[in-house]
């Protein structure tokens, strides 16, 4: 990775970290993660029998157990900052997000409105008008739908440092 790159990734995760610690103190604890799977499924009005919030919970499970590597229940940024990239994301942050995703897609058909996409990142800590920004950059033909794969590779993009126009309107 170029400096660049790498600056742009460390300015992309600060502001990741920034939204998944929820009470804003500077590092996330374990319910601070955990609570992202609360908040969508409240959102999304699932009940916890459903098989996709079961999913979800062990994704997210599984997530944070992967991040907190020393098992404290605390990750300071400069952990955060450490452990992810692109092969974090590919095998684990890709199925925690993609879980998160399909609690939000109401008819499982792989694709969100913006509306779904919206209540998503809204639960997720993300602003509504950041949220429907990122809907309509990441809606790149206009058709009002999102797909699982083009949402989870824009991610995936902006952690690493690469150009991500969803990733830059929604954090």
């Amino acid at each position: 990775m170029s400096s660049t790159t790498t600056a742009a990734a460390t300015a992309a995760r600060e502001r990741v970290f920034a939204m998944m610690d929820a009470d804003g103190d500077g590092v996330i604890t374990a319910h601070d993660y955990l609570s992202r799977v609360d908040r969508a499924v409240r959102a999304t009005e699932r009940t916890e029998d459903d098989p996709l919030v079961v999913t979800a919970r062990a994704e997210a499970r599984k997530a944070w157990g992967a991040m907190d590597a020393d098992g404290d229940g605390r990750l300071t940024f400069g952990e955060y900052n450490a452990w992810v990239g692109a092969d974090k994301f590919d095998n684990v942050c890709r199925f925690a997000l993609g879980s998160l995703f399909d609690l939000a897609d109401t008819d499982g058909d792989g694709e969100v409105d913006k509306a779904e996409f919206t209540l998503l990142r809204t639960a997720l800590n993300n602003a509504p008008g950041n949220a429907a920004a990122a809907f309509d950059a990441l809606d790149a033909d206009g058709d009002g739908r999102v797909g699982r794969a083009a949402y989870l590779a824009s991610i995936r993009a902006y952690i690493v440092g690469d150009s991500s126009p969803m990733g830059e309107a929604l954090y």
